[in-house]
């Protein structure tokens, strides 16, 4: 039977690649996201642009139309997010409530106005984006790692908390990812080392099957790059 899922952030690199995945097994994919349009459509796929997804209202009217389309949710994946390189020194106080907006506040937002849905599935799933730069921050790392560190206890808690019902909730922390914006900010770098996003989406595509059913709050990280070449 196909699911409902969501995944937040769609209109992205990652975001595609996850809805791409979920769309080619069958299953019923809405992409929600800030941005007025994806830049590539996917076939069936039910997309909602425009959407802030720290506005409670535009957000839960954003699920009423996933809701009435695909009959209820049983995914929501959370790749909407943001990025920032800046030295606490060197930088903007503002970033620090800028990352914390943009990647809690939206998860928080969308998770809880989602809770009802995605209690109500026989099988709901939540799976987080985390990242592996927010176990051990570098420098220029402190505004987004607090933020996602943030977002790792956020999926811990919300594990414990729903640890009665049917709902499991994992976070994937990703290395560095490898999409064309990395490629240009790091020109000089190894680009099979780092993670295809590919490859995060049939992790993610794992944790929110049924083979994964014991397990929940859970910080995966996501790190090998490309070997196939070797």
């Amino acid at each position: 039977m196909a699911r409902s899922v969501i995944v937040t952030g769609g209109f992205g690199i990652l975001g595609q690649a996850v809805a791409q995945a979920f769309a080619a097994a069958g299953d019923k994919v809405a992409r929600i996201d800030y941005a007025p349009r994806p830049s590539e459509p996917i076939a069936g796929a039910l997309d909602i642009g425009g959407v802030d997804l720290t506005d409670s209202a535009a957000t839960q009217a954003a699920l009423n139309k996933v809701i009435a389309a695909h009959g209820g949710i049983d995914v929501l994946v959370n790749v909407a997010g943001g990025f920032a390189w800046e030295t606490v020194e060197g930088g903007s106080l503002d970033t620090f409530a800028r990352m914390h907006a943009m990647n809690v506040t939206t998860n928080a937002t969308v998770t809880k106005l989602a809770l009802p849905s995605l209690k109500a599935s026989g099988a709901g799933r939540i799976v987080n984006i985390g990242a592996g730069g927010a176990v051990k921050a570098a420098m220029g790392m402190g505004a987004y790692a607090a933020s996602k560190s943030g977002v790792h206890r956020l999926t811990e808690a919300l594990a414990e908390e729903l640890s009665g019902t049917s709902v499991t909730v994992n976070a994937v922390l990703p290395s560095i990812i490898d999409t064309p914006t990395n490629r240009a900010d790091m020109p000089d770098a190894d680009f099979s080392t780092w993670v295809k996003p590919s490859a995060i989406a049939e992790v993610i595509a794992f944790l929110a099957s049924d083979a994964s059913r014991a397990v929940t709050g859970a910080l995966i990280p996501v790190t090998r790059g490309d070997t196939s070449a070797n």
